[in-house]
């Protein structure tokens, strides 16, 4: 097995309330009852981060990512104390991109311009859709106008970026419906747009009592044309359920589809990180309940995972495939230590499938390959 790079080091926050649980949702995430402990949970994030220092490894902080849950419940205040912190522990690069998800409701959307005096340059801005009865079936607490008004505010604001994250297949939406909220949502020109189906997960509320979803057909139109909308507005699809204008893709996420490494504070937050010294990559997951997390008797750290050998390809390809750009076939060794040899059964039977096409130094995932990714991240296994 050859010796191990460091790939680049982002860092995942994890802030796990939110005003109510929706339906589809299957994060880590807990409706407010009594009021958010901000200042105790705060002192807990800075000190787990304490406890992940080794894992830097000499490192700066490409990004980072605040998640929830809903970030933005929190005040600018706190996630100012917290950006302030994250700086007194770790070198963030300079042009570090620091992405906060967003309620668009009106109530947070006024704290927008704090967020952004705190460090944040980028918003993702949790939309989903524009419609009051889509809005309602997916438990949300905004509705379409507080959405395209948060859009509108964070045009105003001087940040490298925002997103705009919008579902489709939604209950009983129509292809009308579906191309009726892309197209007002591009009206707001987000520079990025995340555009992506529901799925019904098992531990929602919608996997016990499905609600009806449109039929394949249905979905595959929706798909389409708001894919040829999209193209058609100036935006590349960079990832299977991403969509970008020229200079603002999302650099967290991508370092996450090239199997980047990143530190994961926060209950539930989960991590990924390459130890050089010892040739190994282990996944972590600190303790999920807020509760247990914020319990100063034990450790944040909930468990500690090595991926094993024979994983090895199949966790970098699951990653590396949902990106439009090709693959480095040195990327593989450098990250993973697999020789090339070890995929070759893999990689000759997604080409015979027409699942991926190769050059002397690249990969690719075709257009076919992409619409059935599942079938092909099968013959990994």
């Amino acid at each position: 097995m050859t010796l191990l790079q460091l790939p680049p080091l982002s860092l995942y926050i994890h802030i796990p309330w939110c005003v109510q649980k929706c339906p589809y949702c299957d994060f880590n995430s807990h409706a407010v009852k009594k009021g958010i402990p901000e200042s105790e949970y705060i002192a807990c994030l800075l000190d787990d981060l304490n406890q992940d220092l080794d894992y830097v490894q000499g490192r700066e902080i490409k990004t980072i990512f605040f998640g929830g849950g809903t970030p933005s419940i929190f005040s600018a205040e706190g996630i100012a104390k917290i950006i302030a912190g994250v700086k007194q522990r770790v070198t963030l690069a300079p042009d570090c991109e620091i992405t906060l998800e967003a309620n668009p409701g009106t109530v947070e959307a006024a704290k927008f311009a704090g967020f952004v005096n705190a460090g944040v340059n980028r918003f993702s801005i949790g939309v989903q859709s524009l419609q009051a009865d889509k809005l309602a079936k997916l438990g949300r607490i905004h509705n379409g106008n507080e959405a395209i008004k948060a859009a509108q505010l964070a045009n105003t604001l001087p940040l490298n970026s925002f997103n705009l994250d919008l579902m489709h297949g939604l209950p009983e939406q129509s292809l009308d419906d579906a191309l009726y909220d892309l197209s007002t949502a591009l009206k707001q020109l987000p520079p990025h747009l995340s555009w992506y189906q529901l799925t019904l997960e098992p531990n929602t509320l919608f996997g016990s009592k499905p609600p009806k979803l449109p039929e394949d057909e249905a979905l595959w139109q929706i798909q389409e044309q708001g894919h040829a909308l999209l193209l058609a507005n100036g935006y590349e699809q960079y990832e299977i359920s991403a969509y970008a204008k020229k200079g603002h893709t999302c650099q967290h996420n991508l370092n996450y589809w090239r199997f980047g490494d990143y530190l994961g504070i926060g209950c539930g937050a989960h991590g990924k990180i390459t130890l050089a010294n010892k040739n190994k990559i282990i996944r972590t997951e600190k303790v999920k309940h807020p509760k247990g997390y914020m319990d100063l008797t034990q450790n944040y750290l909930y468990q500690s995972t090595p991926i094993e050998q024979d994983d090895l390809a199949f966790n970098y390809f699951i990653n590396r495939c949902r990106l439009m750009e090709a693959i480095p076939k040195e990327e593989l060794t450098q990250y993973t230590g697999l020789a090339l040899h070890q995929i070759d059964d893999f990689i000759q039977a997604a080409i015979n499938q027409k699942f991926m096409i190769e050059t002397n130094s690249h990969w690719t995932v075709t257009a076919h390959g992409h619409r059935y990714l599942n079938t092909l991240l099968e013959l990994l296994i």
